[in-house]
């Protein structure tokens, strides 16, 4: 998603009139800005968009950068010459920028496969592209003499993107000739005796080396440092963003994944937790302790698709939110205890390490 969102970016660049840098990032920031409030999770997307508009800045701030025909000096870009030459220089750094988000994860499978060794049980899960890679790219290493097995967990409730990917992923592995378990999220306890690595993806890498990623991560995270077992994520330097969560509940976006709510005195409900009565409807308040027990509800927008009692997915019964939610997934918090090392397009960190990464990145 970053990368695409940088590449709308470069897009809209090449086709902008603006006439100065002052508009022309003026442009960018409110496109950014559009971009974010499109999706209900844009901390992936925040991190590249704007490291993506740093990174031009920057670029202006170089001696070497052009300047307008009778200017001197930073004014030039709000003078009366010709600006053409100024918005070409920030589209051959956008574009340089896109192409080198673009070529980091081949460079992170080059340095992530040298932890998949012969005898390897890796444990992964979601759709991450760049995890995808680094196994592709492990087995290809070893082609015709594959010695390493994956057990991919599947998400019970998986949004229709992420569970594509992964299907992706399991069958592109399978042709290589790697042998891939799929276990449903309940199974890791039960797997983690069989594994040697764990390896994941994140949507962002925050200031204190913890990972912002898919539901389920930071659980299989506690189960592998319980297990003792390595937990290495792989991200790109663009996923580094300037967040510093102090634990679940406290990231930069809206969740309800746990609702509560209470069914009003006098309504029963029967053994599936559906409202019964005469016509099987009630109504359903907020939370409210005179009521009956609360009971917990997933949220469609989060988990999928609720099955209607006909078993149809979005049928008459189905609860929730409207059909597209159902593509959104939530995320949880996996500190940086729980983090073996993170591996990147610069190098292996340790989670210590990544509050001075973010700060090269930056600055």
């Amino acid at each position: 998603m970053p990368v695409a969102a940088i590449e709308a970016l470069v897009l809209l660049l090449s086709q902008s009139t603006s006439s100065t840098i002052s508009e022309t990032l003026d442009l960018l920031a409110t496109s950014t800005a559009t971009l974010k409030r499109a999706i209900p999770n844009p901390i992936s997307l925040s991190a590249g968009t704007d490291l993506f508009q740093r990174y031009l800045i920057t670029t202006l701030q170089r001696p070497e950068r052009p300047t307008q025909p009778g200017a001197s000096g930073g004014s030039s870009s709000n003078g009366g010459g010709d600006f053409r030459a100024i918005r070409n220089h920030l589209l051959s750094n956008g574009r340089l920028f896109a192409k080198r988000a673009k070529e980091s994860r081949a460079t992170i499978a080059r340095f992530g496969r040298r932890f998949v060794r012969d005898g390897t049980v890796v444990l992964t899960n979601g759709g991450s592209r760049v995890v995808g890679a680094l196994l592709k790219s492990a087995a290809e290493e070893r082609e015709g003499s594959v010695r390493f097995r994956v057990i991919y967990v599947r998400s019970s409730h998986p949004a229709a993107g992420k569970a594509e990917e992964g299907k992706a992923i399991v069958r592109e592995l399978r042709g290589k000739g790697v042998p891939v378990a799929t276990i449903p999220e309940s199974a890791v306890a039960y797997s983690m005796g069989k594994v040697d690595v764990v390896i994941v993806g994140a949507e962002g890498v925050v200031e204190n080396g913890g990972i912002i990623s898919r539901l389920g991560t930071y659980q299989i995270g506690v189960l592998a440092r319980s297990a003792g077992k390595p937990f290495y994520v792989v991200a790109e330097s663009h996923k580094f963003v300037r967040l510093y969560p102090l634990g679940q509940y406290d990231l930069p976006i809206e969740q309800k994944v746990v609702d509560f709510t209470t069914v009003v005195a006098g309504d029963e409900q029967d053994g599936d937790g559906q409202v019964g009565g005469d016509e099987g409807k009630a109504e359903v308040v907020g939370e409210s302790w005179t009521a009956k027990t609360p009971v917990v509800k997933e949220r469609r927008e989060y988990f999928g698709e609720m099955q209607s009692p006909e078993g149809a997915p979005g049928g008459k019964g189905a609860e929730g939110g409207a059909g597209a939610e159902g593509h959104n997934e939530a995320v949880d918090f996996t500190p940086p205890d729980l983090i073996t090392a993170l591996i990147t397009e610069s190098g292996v960190l340790t989670p210590s390490a990544v509050s001075e990464e973010l700060i090269k990145i930056w600055y």
